[in-house]
């Protein structure tokens, strides 16, 4: 039998959104098309200044500082950077999934409302527009309980939907993500469907209470490169097909510029650097956004030995508080850099965290394109 069914185009494909108006004809949830542009739209989530301490080693040290980041309805924003600095928890703060003993501050706005104060009722109607898929499905699945409790939980509890419904839902849902016999599929536990398969059922649950943004954690880490292909194909066509916003999280630059309208860069729990993914890699604002650019491999050229970043990454607590986390670091580097923590400001239509961005507009860009960054 068949694992997947043929659907719609690739993550390479130019952004856009489903026709207008084009709804489910079984399932009954309605597809949100948004403009073609955006630019001008509110922002449908807004995070500004977050903050989020955690107890680490006996001590309160904070994990995210000052992130501000928006996006619009129908908008995917990639989140790109290395391991600790951040993403994850990015996520997790946006839809109140923090440990316990977090100290949060800063703001979080969804469609207007105040995320931080939501509780009770408020807060599980607000999870159910905003969806969440993790990196490792096997981990956020009960393996104790069919697929079909885990996909209509949700419906069911959160949205009265009548048990018989919510298990046509979700048959119909799993086929619209490439999985045949829905209904077999339901009765079935996790350990007896594949990563692949688990992860399109991860996808399928998130988009069965139609969500307006979908938080989606690295989804096809633990996945083969082929299988990974298949499940980006499917949640890009889908998020097209039905409007949705989407806050990508990933380690792979390519895939963020092939599938994100722009991308934000994080190191050492903040954002340094937001821009248009069509810029991002040609035009940075950011050392170390370009120094990510000029580590790539690419298979048209012959080299060496790839560039490489001296030093090691700072985990976001262990970055000091008054200084350029970056600077130790980074080829550019002054004394300014060194005197306080750089603010986040708008440049050339996208943001910058340097002290020194204005100086390095463009130069940059020069730097990547004759082979490598070169030292101040």
């Amino acid at each position: 039998m068949s694992e997947v069914k043929g659907r719609g185009a690739a993550w390479t494909e130019e952004p856009g959104l489903g026709d207008e108006g084009r709804r489910r004809s079984e399932g009954g949830m309605g597809r949100r098309a948004g403009p073609l542009s955006r630019a001008n739209q509110q922002a449908l989530l807004e995070v500004e200044g977050l903050t989020v301490r955690l107890r680490v080693e006996g001590e309160q040290r904070a994990v995210l500082r000052d992130v501000s980041l928006a996006v619009r309805p129908g908008e995917a924003l990639g989140l790109v950077g290395e391991s600790g600095s951040g993403k994850s928890m990015t996520a997790r703060a946006i839809d109140r999934l923090l440990p316990r003993g977090a100290a949060v501050s800063g703001q979080i706005r969804f469609d207007g409302a105040e995320v931080m104060t939501l509780a009770g009722a408020g807060l599980r109607g607000y999870r159910n527009q905003v969806a969440m898929i993790f990196q490792d499905p096997r981990a956020h699945v009960n393996p104790v309980r069919r697929i079909g409790d885990f996909m209509t939980e949700a419906l069911r509890t959160n949205l009265d939907v009548p048990a018989g419904e919510a298990y046509r839902r979700a048959a119909d849902m799993l086929g619209q993500v490439g999985i045949d016999d829905g209904e077999r599929r339901l009765r079935q536990y996790p350990h007896e469907l594949s990563g692949g398969m688990l992860q399109r059922v991860m996808i399928a649950a998130a988009l069965l209470t139609e969500p307006k943004l979908l938080l989606a954690d690295e989804p096809t880490t633990a996945l083969d490169v082929t299988t990974q292909a298949e499940v980006m194909a499917i949640l890009d066509d889908l998020r097209r097909e039905f409007g949705l916003a989407m806050l990508f999280i990933t380690h792979d630059l390519e895939l963020a510029a092939a599938i994100c309208d722009r991308t934000a860069v994080m190191y050492a729990g903040q954002i340094v650097e937001v821009r248009e993914s069509a810029l991002l890699h040609d035009d940075p604002l950011h050392p170390y956004t370009a120094a990510l650019a000029a580590a790539r491999p690419d298979i048209a050229q012959t080299a060496h030995r790839l560039a490489a970043i001296p030093g090691r990454p700072l985990s976001a607590f262990e970055a000091p508080e008054d200084e350029c986390a970056f600077a130790p670091r980074c080829p550019h580097a002054q004394e300014v850099c060194r005197e306080e923590t750089p603010e986040l400001i708008g440049l050339d239509g996208g943001r910058s965290r340097c002290a020194r961005a204005v100086d390095l507009r463009g130069r940059l860009r020069h730097e990547l394109a004759e082979g490598g960054l070169s030292d101040d």
